[in-house]
């Protein structure tokens, strides 16, 4: 893979590469136009999104940070986006061109104060996994074989401003009006700026590792405080194959659901005892190991769980809340779901909206077991995704709805049910850690 020898790390040389990017989708539409009259505009609109999906990831992954990191959530987004950039922006996720080995050992310096040498017996400057907000390379040290993962350099101090040139794409694209929207914008933010400090992902991973070494089925590597710093972390290196890798050749059901049945304890330990959960479940951040075991990596994302967000939320995972009418509209108000300005209209239209979501997406908590292979459970959640995404009755309203803390609950479950879904996992035992 080609490698990087720079990034664009000023405001002004980082809005300069959005705006080549810009033009550049400009000239897809100029194509478009002209495919429409050669073509069915089924087959226009998809060379459309294919050409888009591709120049707008080209431009991104040089840019890299926290630009990068939002096409990697936008991946997640399977029942919004068009396949295209669906699959163009997974790359996102644990492929991406990785800096030069000058670059490497320059930024290691920087941020070391010493060369990679003085630290480690022997240090690969070129790495073996690249993603959005750093790479990792392998290092051995008194016969241990180590990860050592450098953060990209501007990435911490570009946040702010990377965020606030994707602002408005991101509210043409989720409907988002008001003033007040600007507290999912703050939330995305601190969230970045929190994933850009290592010693708080070290931090974070050994009270996670420490707190869920009871469930069977999972591993964590080790980290090492004395080799690691703000930008760089050293870790055990965890030798096996990322989760899409294992579903692409697996045909072992009962191994399937071993590894399923870990993942989804881990979240549900997190999240229920926790209430602090790993809020970036993508195929990135799990390995499985021959043994056939889930290996957990990357907690640089972690989202604490209010009780005033907590309560609410899982109440109405419970179908008799759903089912009750009075008490159901209750809990989207909690939940800022419906808001006091809303208009009669739109009240009974997100009532409605959200009780025929929550009604689909709380299935798996109204049984004791659930088949996360069930293609028409997710077929079902791809279908109203996009039933609401062409809704010409919700582009009309203020799509600004629901608490702060959604976004990163919501990206948990969505994330967590594809990996699910991507294992294949059968007969998983919802409340199976409540016994471990």
């Amino acid at each position: 893979m080609k490698t990087i020898d720079n990034i664009p790390t000023s405001k002004i040389q980082r809005a300069t590469k959005l705006v080549s990017t810009g033009a550049k989708v400009g000239v897809n539409y100029l194509k478009y136009y002209g495919d429409k009259i050669v073509k069915t505009k089924e087959e226009a609109k998809e060379r459309l999104n294919q050409n888009n999906a591709e120049d707008i990831y080209d431009g991104l992954k040089q840019l890299k940070g926290s630009a990068l990191k939002v096409a990697q959530m936008l991946s997640m987004e399977k029942s919004i986006l068009p396949q295209a950039y669906v699959e163009k922006f997974s790359l996102a996720q644990f492929s991406v061109p990785p800096l030069s080995p000058p670059l490497v050992i320059k930024t290691f310096k920087k941020y070391f104060g010493k060369h990679p040498k003085e630290l480690y017996d022997t240090f690969n400057a070129t790495s073996v996994n690249a993603a959005s907000i750093g790479q990792v390379h392998v290092a051995f040290k008194n016969g241990k074989k180590l990860a050592v993962k450098i953060q990209y350099p501007g990435v911490a101090e570009s946040i702010a401003s990377d965020l606030a040139m994707v602002k408005p794409v991101a509210m043409s694209m989720f409907n988002i009006k008001g003033k007040d929207s600007d507290k999912y914008f703050k939330e995305v933010e601190y969230k970045l700026i929190e994933e850009t400090n290592y010693v708080l992902e070290v931090e974070q991973s050994k009270a996670i590792a420490k707190a869920c070494s009871h469930i069977t089925n999972l591993r964590f590597p080790c980290y090492y405080e004395d080799l690691s710093s703000e930008r760089i972390i050293t870790m055990d290196y965890m030798e096996g194959e990322h989760i899409s890798e294992f579903t692409a050749h697996n045909t072992n059901q009962e191994k399937a659901n071993k590894l399923g049945q870990a993942l989804w304890d881990f979240y549900m330990y997190q999240i229920h005892k926790l209430k602090k959960v790993h809020a970036d479940p993508h195929p990135g951040n799990f390995l499985i190991s021959e043994k056939g075991e889930l290996i957990a990596l990357d907690f640089g994302c972690m989202k604490y769980i209010p009780m005033d967000f907590y309560t609410p939320y899982f109440e109405l995972a419970k179908q008799e809340n759903i089912d009750n009418k009075e008490y159901f509209t209750s809990k989207l108000y909690e939940l800022e779901i419906l808001r006091k300005d809303d208009s009669n209209e739109e009240i009974t239209f997100f009532t409605a909206m959200f009780h025929e979501m929550l009604s689909l997406f709380t299935l798996p908590f109204q049984n004791e077991t659930f088949d996360f292979s069930d293609a028409g459970f997710f077929g079902k959640i791809a279908e109203l995704g996009e039933r609401y995404s062409k809704s010409t009755d919700l582009k009309k309203m203020n799509g600004n709805r629901g608490s702060k803390h959604f976004i990163y609950i919501n990206r948990t479950f969505f994330g967590l049910y594809n990996l699910m879904f991507d294992l294949k996992a059968k007969n998983i035992k919802i409340d199976n850690y409540l016994k471990l």
